[in-house]
């Protein structure tokens, strides 16, 4: 998250002009246009009328997600969240008045559950995907005459396949579009967003996009700029068994392992998995989404051994009656399918000891089930 968000912040916006103050806040005055993420991608900027705030303070949640999905590398992902919303992280954004206005400053940043982890994280908003995504959601609003600080709470580990960077891009942008009367359209906080995931992923949506819409997602473009949200009927009991082993598997680390060409057979045979899986999704059928998802032949076996005990857990899976499993984005966590979570116990068990028995690694088992919602408002404080 450090310098590379800071050069692609900056880089990004050429009608806006940046300062650092010693708060570590970020300030811009800007002309109205359309904001180019990319090519086609715009993120438009609401100049014209400044919105008023809403509230005093919003919360916002956004779940973990798996991006890929097996054969649907960089173009299919899912939210995912457990009951008690510890799978996802959370962002605060509170109207700040001792900053100068138009600026977004980083209060805090927390890790209950893993406290080391906060330390690893910057509190420059040009150096973190939640600073990153406030700026550009704020800059997209057209607020220019209120300053925002916001306060990050971690739930997801970093490096682990799970869309941690996405989750803190997607809570931000949720939580500062609601401050100010949730006028972003659905494209626009998955682009602000993306200006986040750009930084320390590169561009790829297939994280962000389900973080903030919620369910499964295709990304079908980015010139233009095209998501097709797949609903999946409410029947649909699917659960994903996310076992995460104590080992990081840095993004671009990751990519770097992935073949410069692809046959002709292996195109063909990957893109009907990924076509097979999509209808899956629109059937409702568990059986056809595990399936499908198990039988990425160009992303995953390159992947694989760079993730010490992933093909043993993958096997034990399996042999334990999971539909399908493969790797949770770019790893390390190994993602398995079941009906239900009745099997999730047994399942999850058998992954971690495959990581200990293959890998050597230590390993922890989550059953988590579809999120259909996304990032969303959990809390509001009013005005006055």
């Amino acid at each position: 998250m450090a310098a590379a968000a800071a050069a692609a912040a900056t880089s990004s916006f050429p009608s806006a002009r940046r300062e650092r103050t010693r708060t570590r806040s970020w300030a811009w005055s800007a002309r109205p246009s359309l904001v180019s993420l990319r090519s086609g991608a715009l993120l438009r900027v609401r100049a014209a009328a400044e919105p008023a705030p809403a509230f005093h303070s919003v919360t916002a949640f956004a779940p973990a997600t798996v991006a890929n999905l097996g054969p649907g590398f960089d173009f299919l992902g899912c939210a995912v969240a457990d009951a008690s919303l510890s799978l996802g992280d959370t962002v605060t954004a509170t109207l700040d008045p001792t900053l100068p206005p138009g600026t977004v400053s980083i209060a805090s940043v927390t890790s209950p559950s893993r406290p080391h982890l906060a330390a690893r994280l910057s509190k420059d908003p040009l150096r973190n995907c939640a600073g990153v995504a406030a700026i550009a959601a704020l800059r997209a609003l057209g607020v220019r005459s209120h300053a925002v600080s916001i306060q990050l709470t971690k739930g997801l580990p970093l490096g682990s396949g799970l869309g941690s960077s996405a989750a803190s891009a997607a809570a931000a942008a949720k939580a500062v579009d609601a401050l100010f009367g949730s006028r972003l359209g659905r494209d626009d906080l998955v682009l602000a967003g993306l200006e986040s995931e750009k930084a320390v992923s590169g561009f790829h949506a297939d994280n962000i996009a389900p973080a903030i819409l919620g369910g499964f997602v295709l990304v079908r473009s980015y010139e233009p700029f095209h998501l097709v949200p797949l609903a999946s009927p409410p029947g649909l009991r699917l659960h994903l068994v996310l076992v995460t082993p104590d080992f990081e598997a840095p993004t671009s680390k990751m990519r770097a392992a992935l073949p410069k060409e692809v046959g002709v057979q292996q195109h063909v045979r990957n893109s009907s998995q990924a076509a097979a899986l999509v209808a899956g999704v629109l059937q409702g059928d568990a059986g056809l989404i595990g399936s499908a998802m198990s039988s990425d032949g160009i992303v995953e076996p390159s992947r694989a051994p760079l993730i010490p005990g992933m093909v043993a857990v993958k096997a034990a899976a399996l042999q334990a009656g999971a539909l399908g499993c493969t790797i949770s984005g770019a790893g390390p966590t190994a993602v398995a399918v079941i009906d239900g979570e009745e099997k999730g116990e047994e399942v999850g068990g058998r992954m971690v000891d495959a990581f200990w028995s293959a890998g050597k690694l230590k390993a922890t088992a989550t059953v988590a089930q579809l999120d259909r919602h996304g990032a969303r408002v959990i809390a509001t404080t009013a005005l006055g």
